[in-house]
């Protein structure tokens, strides 16, 4: 039979080199087609490689640990499958007059197809070399692709949801930086060795239906389908999920009337929430968290907001606003919270806080505000920024983007005295604000004193920022809520 060389795919736009974790076939072994061959690291995940054919292992080309770069030789392999000396291109690349496509790259070995989960970037937003644009999900995970090119976004050609093939073009960018032309059909990571039997292998489809997710077609095999029986399964909306599987594989369809306990509905997740849920998969992927609380005396906002409401006027800021601004003010010394990493080396900071606020709105959606160069404006002018921020996010504009560092979330009027907030990326920490309560004062020893309190809890990305740093801003904002009448005159 004839050999073939396996090389390292190309995992992401950006990433340049991978780092071998496991061989996990040895030489004179028996692979099939999708098989886990080895294990690699790169600086986002540690993933399974399949093998794109069947047959036999001859021999490594690399051992464990060792770093390879993108296209490196790994591996070769005795097969009689059919094996195309050209495939779709793993790269992302394909130029016109400063115009960039970007394309679904080669996850791995052995996958055709990815899932479009999220875009994180609009058209016309700027777009800097290596920061994320979208997300995708595949049969192993859901992970960013990343920008090659510095430029702006000129049109998205694919929606969120779509199951798209590899190559598929997805984006295009328009750029200033010097291009190389790539064509769109490149060699694969494959490399033919010697020339393979023409018969295709058996059991293997010409085409494939593009209104299966990945998860769903991996979810499919684990059942013990195949290829072609995935095929023939009926859909009860526009993609094929594992209900349906489970439906096919039960013998019935889904309009048969199921078991007793196992009655359900499905609707589709509506567009803002999961956008959300792409931000929050992707922060547990990457943020090593970090919690910590204290209380603050809260009867000074209180105090402060009944004397202007007394005072009448327009002007009628929310205890919250008063609260945001003593946020915004203590970011002014700390310029950590005004900072964001860049890679996994590089930190970025801001001169001025671009503040988010979550907004919820009916339904359970979530969307977040944001007060620009908050840490730079007076009281007043923050506090009517703050009120047009939130009314445009109360309409459904989602204003977040890569600039926003810090956010608050608000359960005061929802009885929640304390949380554990949740970093979403580039954020690098989030501040909870519980609901006012009747406490004790700490502030003469031995001495019992009733207070209008408030807990205040902060979440790290502790990549980024320590203990240390999250304590001190802590006591930066409850020194501010303490002393806001000062603060605000």
């Amino acid at each position: 039979m004839p050999e073939i060389q396996l090389n390292i795919p190309a995992i992401g736009e950006g990433l340049q080199e991978a780092r071998v974790v496991a061989l996990l076939k040895q030489p004179g072994e028996m692979i099939a087609r999708d098989e886990a061959i080895y294990q690699m690291e790169t600086d986002k995940a540690v993933m399974d490689v399949e093998s794109s054919v069947s047959g036999r292992v001859v021999k490594w080309l690399a051992q464990a640990d060792e770093i390879l770069s993108i296209g490196a030789p790994i591996l070769i392999v005795e097969t009689s499958d059919e094996v195309p000396v050209d495939a779709p291109a793993a790269s992302n690349l394909e130029s016109e007059s400063g115009v960039v496509s970007l394309r679904i790259p080669a996850i791995g070995e052995g996958l055709q197809e990815a899932r479009l989960v999220a875009i994180l970037k609009n058209v016309g937003d700027s777009v800097m070399r290596d920061e994320a644009v979208y997300q995708i999900e595949t049969d192993k995970a859901v992970m960013d692709v990343e920008c090659p090119y510095q430029g702006s976004v000129l049109e998205w050609l694919a929606a969120v949801d779509d199951v798209l093939p590899i190559g598929a073009e997805v984006a295009r960018i328009l750029t200033t930086d010097q291009v190389e032309t790539i064509s769109v059909v490149q060699t694969s990571t494959q490399t033919q060795l010697q020339t393979p039997k023409t018969s295709a292998p058996s059991g293997v489809s010409g085409s494939r239906r593009r209104d299966v997710p990945p998860r769903t077609r991996a979810y499919a095999k684990e059942k013990g389908l195949s290829n072609e029986q995935i095929e023939t399964i009926p859909s009860s909306g526009s993609k094929l999920m594992p209900s349906d599987i489970d439906a096919f594989v039960d013998g019935g369809s889904k309009t048969a009337s199921p078991a007793r306990g196992k009655n359900f509905s499905e609707v589709a997740m509506g567009g803002k929430q999961r956008v959300l849920a792409s931000r929050l998969q992707r922060g547990n992927q990457l943020v090593v968290p970090g919690m910590m609380s204290i209380v603050v005396d809260w009867g000074q906002i209180e105090l402060l907001r009944d004397e202007v409401k007394t005072a009448g006027g327009e002007f009628q800021p929310s205890s919250f606003t008063y609260f945001a601004f003593a946020v915004a003010r203590a970011a002014t010394d700390h310029p950590i919270v005004r900072s964001t990493l860049v890679g996994d080396s590089t930190i970025r900071t801001y001169d001025h806080l671009q503040l988010g606020i979550a907004v919820s709105l009916p339904g359970d959606e979530l969307v977040v505000a944001v007060v620009r160069d908050s840490d730079s404006l007076n009281w007043q002018d923050f506090a009517n920024d703050a009120r047009s921020r939130i009314k445009e996010a109360r309409d459904g504009k989602d204003q977040a983007d890569e600039s926003v560092t810090l956010s608050i979330t608000n359960m005061a009027g929802h009885g929640i005295r304390e949380a554990m907030a949740v970093v979403v990326p580039p954020g690098v920490a989030t501040i909870f604000l519980g609901e006012a309560y009747n406490g004790l004062s700490n502030d003469v020893p031995g001495e019992l004193k009733v207070m209008r309190c408030a807990n205040v809890g902060i979440t790290i990305d502790h990549r980024l920022i320590n203990g240390v740093g999250g304590a001190e801003f802590l006591n930066a904002i409850r020194e501010n809520v303490a002393n806001i009448r000062e603060l605000c005159s």
